[in-house]
């Protein structure tokens, strides 16, 4: 009896829709990330803001990804940024096919960069390339210090780590060691830069949009 090894041939179906992406944005020389979290880390607060806010100089494109509802989305045309909603119906992720099918229907010609807001799940996204140019993990303060050793595979993979709602911080409504975190991230990658943020009040977004300056010209040119 022949022994099919499923998980090949999901991951094997999945890269060459991921190269197909990934060729594509190489030509149009638009930036691609990928941001993954738990759910209600505040990534789409952190999305929106920033499409916002830089939406005079970095042209922002996003795809939202969600088991069910395009509230996200919502939230992100209201910021007159255009956003496509992939509903995945329960799975936990993903794939480089319903983002390719995404990326047709977004307005490429006039966009600088695409965000893809992965399914709110520390685990599963992380395994699955879409052609990204990188991943961005956010991290709440209200999530627990642990996360980066209890999840160490998409902190070793990411190229910024987020620290989101340091407001909270203030006033020690949360208990949670930012030295740790940043020990613990730097140990599964050296060189991944940890930015904390507050989609609230503003903290750390200068810094945030710099990096994404910089990234966005050097991938245009």
């Amino acid at each position: 009896m022949e022994k099919i090894n499923v998980r090949k041939r999901i991951l094997s179906a999945n890269e060459r829709y991921a190269l197909k992406n990934s060729e594509l944005l190489a030509q149009r020389k638009q930036l691609c990330l990928n941001m993954i979290s738990s759910p209600g880390s505040g990534k789409t607060t952190l999305l929106a803001r920033t499409c916002s806010e830089l939406n005079t100089e970095i042209r922002i494109g996003v795809v939202e990804g969600d088991i069910q509802t395009d509230i996200d989305a919502e939230r992100i045309r209201a910021t007159n940024a255009p956003a496509v909603q992939i509903n995945t119906d329960g799975a936990c992720h993903l794939s480089a096919a319903q983002v390719s099918s995404a990326l047709d229907q977004l307005p490429l010609d006039d966009l600088d960069m695409i965000f893809i807001e992965n399914v709110g799940n520390l685990v599963c996204p992380g395994a699955f390339e879409l052609g990204e140019h990188g991943k961005i993990v956010v991290l709440s303060v209200a999530e627990g210090d642990d996360k980066p050793i209890k999840y160490p595979g998409i902190f070793a993979k990411s190229m910024v780590l987020l620290v989101s709602k340091i407001d909270l911080l203030d006033g020690g409504h949360v208990d949670f060691d930012l030295d740790r975190v940043k020990t613990d991230a730097r140990r599964l990658n050296k060189g991944v830069e940890i930015i904390p943020v507050s989609a609230k009040t503003g903290e750390g977004m200068a810094q945030w949009y710099d990096w994404l300056r910089e990234k966005t010209r050097q991938t245009r040119a």
